[in-house]
């Protein structure tokens, strides 16, 4: 979206080995660093928060502003976990970005400055809203196969709606991280339950999937406000989410979306089975979250980004 503004954008890393990625990316601001106005940091609590901290360091060497992006449920415990760290990286950024109020509020309440807050964006194009009037027990998951995000709990809930309905099956999209995929298969194939396993898909490919399900379900035990639910509130699928994290800023229970308590199956399979036999409120939970949806288009949110970048310097 950027480069549609007439930026030019250097991007790194896709690469899988951690040691090459943070290569790549250290070497990117080593190589770009006189001609670079601004650094863009995507900031997780694991593994990628050093990443983003040695990126800081090096910008702050060569004295170019960067902006940390705050993702992820768990960044507040690294905040807690490696307060030194944390203070070196975002009390001397140019400005700290929060996609959600769920990690401004985090961030201030630890005495953090200077956190703007601009919403996560989706180009509504690649995920058209689909009408849906019958809803079918028919489940897309979509995440990274790690054990926070609870993946067995989708099974779980599947494994109710079985007894139920005979039709009844779930898509789970995503890469293996931590054995989770594999501890999940075995449970299926245990249970003879109806699951896809899809590996990691495009944004696009599992959006043209999503047209064969009829609920989105997230199981995850920590959260901010994940893109893949905000995609899916764009391509009308009902979200019947755990009530963690930023969900509950993110997703008004009962108006365009459902809340229920972590590792709570039962009231997940519950909501569930209440839409499939009353599609109307099905209905009105999938229009409500489109309309929420859109103010995450970049039609929205550009200005915000552009503020900040423009009046770098």
């Amino acid at each position: 979206m950027l480069r549609k503004e007439g930026f030019k954008v250097k991007t790194a890393s896709a690469k899988n080995n951690k040691l090459v990625r943070l290569t790549e990316m250290l070497w990117l601001i080593f190589k770009y660093h006189t001609n670079t106005d601004i650094v863009l940091i995507d900031t997780y609590g694991a593994t990628n928060f050093y990443y983003a901290y040695l990126v800081g360091r090096l910008c702050q060497l060569y004295q170019i502003p960067y902006v940390p992006i705050l993702h992820g449920g768990n960044l507040p415990e690294r905040l807690d976990k490696d307060p030194k760290l944390s203070k070196s990286l975002f009390k001397n950024a140019y400005v700290n970005v929060a996609p959600s109020n769920f990690l401004k509020n985090e961030f201030e309440s630890r005495n953090f400055k200077g956190v703007k807050l601009i919403p996560n964006s989706i180009n509504l194009k690649d995920y058209p809203f689909k009408k849906r009037t019958v809803f079918q027990p028919k489940l897309l998951w979509v995440r990274r196969f790690q054990r926070r995000y609870n993946p067995k709990m989708a099974l779980k809930v599947l494994e109710l709606l079985s007894i139920e309905y005979k039709e009844a099956e779930l898509c789970m999209v995503g890469p293996e991280k931590d054995g989770s995929m594999q501890e999940c298969k075995r449970m299926a194939h245990k249970k003879k339950l109806k699951v896809k396993f899809t590996g990691k898909l495009k944004r696009k490919e599992w959006a043209a999937l999503s047209s064969e399900y009829d609920f989105f379900v997230n199981s995850t035990t920590i959260d901010n406000t994940p893109i893949s639910v905000i995609e899916s509130m764009s391509l009308g699928l009902p979200i019947i989410s755990t009530n963690v994290g930023g969900m509950p800023i993110l997703i008004e229970h009962e108006k365009d979306g459902i809340l229920v308590n972590s590792e709570d199956d039962h009231s997940m399979f519950l909501e569930i089975k209440k839409i499939v036999e009353n599609p109307e409120i099905g209905e009105q939970l999938a229009w409500n979250a489109r309309n929420k949806a859109e103010s995450f288009g970049w039609e929205k949110v550009r200005k915000a980004w552009l503020e900040v970048i423009n009046n770098v310097g």
